[in-house]
């Protein structure tokens, strides 16, 4: 994989932890020896609007902006958002879905009704799809916040990065306060993957 331009979309809403995300997985990439561009759009963030953050890593990397149709792999921090960038994928993506639901204004509005059949409608485009509630992941470690990481631990079985090299950005980017909750979470996310593979 290291020789191979590897991609990887986050999405989801602000207030996620996204850009955390982001950073703590593109460190441990770099730090394992890959070059990583990195790009993110905050859009909304701040008003629980969409962000996304491309990250690729290979051997050379010249460019931070995955085309439609290549992404590798993505994370979608809140099921709804899994079905809006849908343009991304390809056949041969794999797709991490947070279960949660987080309202959008027009539905918390009564405005329009929230989709149905998310996690099917991903399969019938013959999608590898791994559904998991990291809210509920995140709960059991006694944090919802962590959901993040719950994710980060989700996407770094697939990645060529010993599991080592996460905690140590861990260490170094995460407050020492909420360290060992967050620790707790990322293990909650591996965990948890490795039942659903």
């Amino acid at each position: 994989m290291k020789h191979k331009t590897s991609n990887i979309l986050l999405c989801g809403v602000g207030g996620q932890g996204i850009l955390l995300a982001s950073e703590v997985i593109s460190s441990a990439l770099m730090n394992a020896g890959h070059d990583v561009k990195q790009s993110e759009v905050h859009g909304m963030a701040q008003r629980g609007g969409s962000v996304v953050a491309h990250l690729r890593f290979g051997n050379k990397v010249y460019s931070p902006l995955i085309e439609a149709g290549d992404a590798d792999f993505v994370v979608s921090f809140e099921l709804l958002e899994a079905l809006r960038y849908l343009p991304y994928y390809n056949g041969t993506s794999r797709v991490i879905v947070n279960t949660q639901r987080i309202l959008p204004a027009p539905v918390s509005a009564g405005l329009e009704g929230y989709p149905e059949g998310i996690l099917d409608q991903l399969r019938g485009k013959g999608l590898t799809v791994f559904p998991i509630d990291a809210f509920v992941e995140a709960r059991t470690v006694g944090e919802t916040r962590a959901v993040n990481m719950v994710l980060v631990g989700c996407l770094s079985v697939f990645l060529p990065v010993d599991e080592r090299v996460f905690l140590d950005v861990m260490e170094k980017r995460i407050p020492e306060k909420v360290r060992a909750t967050n620790t707790a979470a990322f293990f909650r996310g591996r965990e948890a993957m490795k039942r659903i593979q």
